[in-house]
C-alpha cells in the first residue's frame, strides 16, 4: 500500500442555533488543531446562496484562516473559477501567496457551486463553460508567470509568484484537462462518487508531464466521521445524512444535530439515494477507520487524502480528525 498524505476540506458549515461568527470561529478552530496533527493542508470550498455554507467569498475566508495559523497549507478546493474574472483571482491569490508565502494553494473547478438563477446572479454563461474553464486556467498561468512582465495586463501582486494550481472535477471531463496540462487533481468523491474510479484511471492514462508536475498527482475527497466507538460515530453521521436529505429535497438550512433514527426522516428511495451519494464515507472508531483507509488505498493508490466532515459538536469534530490522524499514523507503522 502506497503511503498518501490526509488533508481537511471544509466548507463553513452553518449549524443550527448558531451563527456565521461561530462558523469562522469554528473553521479556524480546526485549522488550528489540523496543523497540530500535521494534516498537509486545509481547504475551503466555493459555495453560493446556501444557508448551510458560509464560504462563498472563499478567498477572504482563505486569508482569515492562513492568518491564525502558522505553517499548514491553505487554499480552494475549490474556486469556481468560471465564476470570475481570471485576473481577480490572480490578483486575490497573489496577495494571500504575498502575505503568506508558500502557503497558498489555488484548486480550480468549473462547477456554479450553487443553483441556476444564483449562477446567472453571478454573471455565469453556461453555454461557454466548457471553453472558458480552459482558458481561465491558461490566462491565470500567464498572469502568475514572470514573463507576463511585458503585458499590457498584468496581476500585481501575483506575477512571478510560485501558486500550486489543482484541477477540481466531480465527472471525467476535469481529468481529461487535468492531465492534458499536467496538473495535480483532485475529486470530488465525498458527494459524486459515481465517476471516481474512471476519472482517476484517466488522469494517470492521459497524464502529460509539465514544468509544474513530472508525474500524476491525485487527491480523493471524502466523507469522515469517527468517534471512540462505532455507535457514537454512527449517531453524529445522522447530522451528514440529514445535510444531504435536505439537498435532495432542496432545503438549504443549517446543519442539524444528529439523531436517534434516521426511518424518521427518510423515505426508503431517499435513503437508498443518500447512501449511493456517500458511498466513500468512512465512519467508525479507529480501527475501522484504519481497515477502511486501508482498502480505499489498496483500490484507489491515491497520493492525498482530503477528508471532508459534516460533525455538528465541534468538540467531537476536532475529535474525528484525531482519530483519523491515529488511524493514518497507525497504517504507517503497519506498511513499515
Amino acid at each position: 500500500m502506497k503511503n498518501f498524505e490526509i488533508s481537511v476540506l471544509d466548507l463553513a458549515p452553518v449549524k443550527q442555533g448558531k451563527t456565521v461568527h461561530d462558523t469562522f470561529q469554528d473553521s479556524l478552530s480546526l485549522a488550528i488543531h489540523a496543523e497540530h496533527l500535521d494534516y498537509k493542508r486545509f481547504w475551503l470550498a466555493e459555495h453560493h446562496n446556501m444557508e448551510s455554507i458560509a464560504s462563498s467569498a472563499t478567498s477572504v475566508l482563505i486569508g482569515f484562516i492562513a492568518n491564525g495559523t502558522k505553517k499548514i497549507r491553505v487554499g480552494s478546493g475549490g474556486i469556481m473559477l468560471p465564476n470570475h474574472s481570471s485576473l481577480v483571482i490572480a490578483e486575490q491569490f497573489g496577495t494571500l501567496e504575498s502575505l503568506f508565502p508558500g502557503r497558498i494553494d489555488l484548486g480550480l473547478g468549473r462547477a456554479p457551486g450553487t443553483d441556476g438563477l444564483t449562477a446567472q446572479a453571478l454573471g455565469r454563461n453556461p453555454a461557454m463553460i466548457n471553453q472558458q474553464f480552459p482558458r481561465q486556467i491558461l490566462e491565470l498561468q500567464k498572469y502568475f508567470s514572470k514573463e507576463n512582465r511585458d503585458a499590457l495586463v498584468r496581476a500585481i501582486p501575483g506575477e512571478g509568484l510560485d501558486i500550486p494550481m489543482y484541477i477540481l472535477g466531480s465527472s471525467t471531463d476535469s481529468a481529461f484537462l487535468a492531465a492534458e496540462l499536467g496538473l495535480p487533481y483532485a475529486f470530488a468523491g465525498h458527494f459524486a462518487p459515481e465517476q471516481m474510479e474512471m476519472a482517476f484511471n484517466i488522469y494517470r492514462e492521459h497524464f502529460e508531464p509539465s514544468k509544474y508536475l513530472d508525474k500524476p498527482y491525485i487527491i480523493a475527497c471524502v466523507n469522515g466521521v469517527a468517534a471512540e466507538t462505532s455507535e457514537e460515530a454512527h449517531k453524529m453521521s445522522t447530522t451528514l445524512f440529514q445535510a444531504f436529505i435536505n439537498i435532495v429535497r432542496n432545503d438549504r438550512k443549517p446543519f442539524a444535530p444528529p439523531v436517534d433514527d434516521m426511518d424518521d426522516i427518510w423515505s426508503p428511495m431517499e435513503k437508498s439515494m443518500v447512501l449511493q451519494k456517500l458511498r466513500y464515507t468512512f465512519i467508525g472508531n479507529q480501527s475501522e477507520i484504519e481497515e477502511k483507509l486501508k482498502s480505499f488505498q489498496e483500490k484507489f493508490n491515491v497520493d492525498e487524502l482530503m477528508i471532508n466532515s459534516h460533525i455538528y459538536d465541534h468538540q467531537k469534530r476536532l475529535e474525528s480528525y484525531s482519530i483519523f490522524r491515529k488511524a493514518k499514523n497507525s497504517l504507517l507503522v503497519e506498511a513499515n
